[in-house]
């Protein structure tokens, strides 16, 4: 069910991000001329052609989620909204710990869904922060099985 993505999945891998964005983080910055403007299927598509090599989806005949591990570090992980908690996110995690020894993420401090799915699945908040570029809100350090600090 997991498979490196194709070109083919870009388009799919945009929408996926795009409602994901829209649903968690707008409520947060609420740019409507990012949101809404700038963040767009063709646009994300044409940044993602060049990562490909680093992108996984979780497909079972329908692309449903995405993963970009980039040596140990998750970059990304979005599984479409309408089908969150059935597992999805799980496997994506789970396939990058197994295949890469993927030990390390950032999360948006306020998006506590987030933080919370991570920890169930072996993942601790370190404690470290830093500014999301930008921005006035934070990102927190998830380290797999380590201590807080």
């Amino acid at each position: 069910m997991i498979r490196k993505a194709e070109k083919k999945d870009l388009a799919r891998i945009a929408e996926i991000q795009i409602f994901n964005y829209r649903m968690y983080f707008y409520p947060i910055f609420k740019s409507d001329e990012y949101y809404f403007g700038e963040l767009q299927v063709p646009s994300l598509m044409k940044n993602y052609e060049t990562q490909l090599d680093s992108l996984y989806v979780y497909d079972d005949g329908v692309v449903k989620g995405f993963i970009k591990v980039e040596d140990t570090y998750i970059a990304r992980l979005f599984v479409e909204p309408v089908l969150q908690n059935a597992g999805i996110g799980t496997c994506l995690l789970d396939y990058a710990v197994k295949e890469f020894n993927a030990d390390y993420l950032w999360a948006l401090e306020r998006n506590t869904s987030a933080i919370r799915f991570y920890e169930r699945n072996g993942f601790i908040a370190t404690g470290e922060k830093k500014l999301e570029e930008g921005t006035t809100e934070y990102l927190v350090l998830l380290k797999r099985g380590v201590n807080k600090v």
